[in-house]
């Protein structure tokens, strides 16, 4: 059936679908090793159904990332690594940063071919230097989040629960215990002491706070960057009101600041 210049179908000719374009959230895995069977392992530890954290995501798309990987890495079967990723709740769609013999493998492997990202770059001298506290950047979620909204929770998390306020902010008027997740798009305010783990701005929004009212957490990110429990907040945070951000500088350091109450 043909379809004319227009977009419009001809005239009398019932059409059964219409295509159009879309923004869809989706999570990219920037690729910092070929070893296909070690990054299996690690997925597991982390996102598997016996890892840290086994529900962190619900089917989220996935761009495979090889941008930080050698261009001349050789293709190889990695059948075995897509199915850990669905096994973590991720579906692989897209891969991008990679080679050409790599894209056309993707293809036939049902990937589509993503474009390049286009976060702020870092220089490689700026990401050589020490920072004053331990972070990570891994995955980040890539969304564009709606206007501004709140999920308010007026109860207790116990260990093992999770709420995810996808694409809003989350306040909690409850406490937060060990082994509970709280997780936003935007900002997370907790009413209350904080003693599991808080991810704020998942969708990658750099400019996303948390805020405590006796910050002793598990574990805090902001836009994937964290710091865990092993690395013990100083003195004039910890228990107490507190908030955390993102520093200014391009750095990607975690700031833990006292509020003024």
């Amino acid at each position: 059936m043909s379809v004319s210049s227009t977009g419009h179908s001809p005239t009398n000719v019932h059409v059964s679908f219409e295509i159009k374009s879309a923004q869809l959230s989706s999570v990219a895995l920037m690729l910092k090793t070929s070893d296909w069977e070690q990054l299996a392992i690690d997925l597991e530890n982390r996102f598997g159904e016996s890892g840290e954290s086994p529900h962190f995501f619900d089917n989220d798309a996935l761009i495979v990332d090889f941008s930080q990987l050698n261009p001349d890495l050789p293709v190889r079967d990695i059948s075995v690594f897509l199915a850990t990723l669905r096994s973590c709740h991720l579906m692989p769609a897209a891969m991008r940063g990679a080679n050409a013999a790599w894209s056309q493998s993707a293809q036939a492997m049902g990937l589509a071919l993503a474009p390049p990202e286009l976060s702020r770059a870092r220089s490689a001298a700026s990401a050589e230097k020490p920072v004053v506290q331990e972070v990570v950047r891994e995955i980040v979620r890539e969304v564009q989040l709606a206007a501004p909204s709140a999920l308010v929770i007026d109860k207790p998390l116990r260990s093992g629960q999770k709420i995810y306020a996808r694409g809003s902010d989350l306040i909690m008027l409850a406490m937060v215990n060990q082994g509970a997740e709280v997780v936003a798009d935007g900002n997370i305010h907790v009413y209350a002491p904080l003693r599991g783990k808080a991810m704020a701005g998942a969708g990658g929004n750099t400019s996303a706070r948390i805020f405590s009212l006796c910050l002793e957490p598990e574990l805090i990110s902001i836009a994937g960057v964290y710091r865990t429990s092993e690395n013990p907040l100083a003195p004039e945070v910890r228990g107490k009101p507190a908030q955390v951000r993102l520093s200014d500088d391009g750095q990607d350091r975690l700031l833990i600041e006292a509020l003024k109450t």
